[in-house]
């Protein structure tokens, strides 16, 4: 009998990781999308993944948009060479913080905080991201 509670309990603690992982899904699907769409130059689909008061702000307009993130300071995402997903807090049912890392065209590292809302029919969007310089050099 011991050995039958042990299997199940292993076998569940095994799945805790796999439950996390799908809750993150969501928002994490939506800054991957806005970020491959950034790389491509392609600012129609990254409005789409942005949050409702750029949506409106940049509505017909997604040339605008892509360059305005890319002059103002978020090159580094926009030219990335890659992205990983460090920590997250779900601070509500609809709010998430998300650090997100870089790899920069010319090597160096860097490291963002996403903050997303999960809008009304439509999912989870962009309303903000805080980026800064790490020390080092990716290899």
């Amino acid at each position: 009998m011991r050995v039958i509670i042990a299997f199940a309990m292993m076998i569940f603690s095994l799945n805790l990781p796999a439950l996390a992982q799908s809750d993150e899904a969501p928002w994490r699907a939506s800054v991957t999308g806005q970020i491959e769409a950034f790389r491509a130059g392609d600012g129609a689909t990254a409005l789409t993944f942005a949050g409702e008061v750029f949506r409106t702000q940049f509505e017909g307009k997604p040339e605008a948009f892509y360059a305005a993130i890319a002059a103002s300071g978020y090159s580094a995402i926009v030219e990335s060479r890659s992205h990983s997903f460090g920590e997250f807090n779900k601070v509500s049912d609809t709010s998430v913080l998300q650090v997100v890392r870089f790899v920069g065209p010319d090597q160096s590292l860097y490291e963002a905080m996403y903050q997303l809302a999960d809008e009304p029919d439509v999912g989870w969007r962009v309303i903000g991201v805080v980026l800064r310089k790490q020390a080092g050099i990716a290899i």
